[in-house]
């Protein structure tokens, strides 16, 4: 296993023709089928770093920014933002392309904690992270931050408890109603 790799040697990118067999029922590009294409690529591009099988551990986030419409040419684009002992963070960002103009959006960026295994399923170590330049810095500290920041949302969430007599006004600027038998 080589100890440090950059990036580039692991970045994926994969386009595909959006079809009506991938539309749902508001003739959309289904939102599950891009999460599907995500995980894929996600893998492809930790497999590729780890040089060994990876599973997901989790995802950060997935916001449709902007609906692809069949017939746009989607195009995903991943690489390692972030390394653990035996972890990953894979970035990836979908733009969708109206191939008869050129018009590009972008329509989601999400990231994926990946985990590598060996043949037993056993977690094992991954190759560190090569930084060159200031984007692939900022990339790394931007993980840093947001698995604090989700790790310090994880435990005030755990250690919340609701007191009904004292939180039940919180709901009145909600849109819920109280039928309490």
């Amino acid at each position: 296993m080589i100890d440090y790799k950059h990036s580039s040697a692991s970045e994926v990118t994969i386009s595909q023709l959006m079809l009506p067999s991938h539309s749902n029922f508001g003739g959309k590009i289904h939102g599950g089928f891009i999460l599907s294409l995500l995980d894929q690529i996600a893998f492809a591009c930790a497999s590729k770093h780890s040089e060994n099988y990876c599973v997901t551990a989790s995802v950060d986030r997935v916001d449709f920014l902007n609906p692809v419409e069949v017939g746009e040419l989607l195009t995903l684009k991943s690489s390692v933002n972030y390394v653990g002992k035996t972890s990953m963070v894979v970035g990836v960002r979908v733009e969708a392309e109206n191939i008869q103009t050129g018009v590009k959006k972008h329509c989601n960026s999400s990231y994926f904690t990946m985990v590598a295994k060996d043949d037993k399923g056993k977690s094992i170590r991954v190759p560190g992270l090569i930084l060159k330049n200031e984007n692939d810095i900022r990339r790394f500290i931007k993980n840093i931050k947001r698995r604090e920041s989700r790790n310090n949302h994880d435990q005030s969430f755990d250690e919340f408890e609701v007191d009904l007599k004292t939180q039940l006004s919180m709901l009145e600027k909600h849109n819920a109603k109280i039928k309490l038998d």
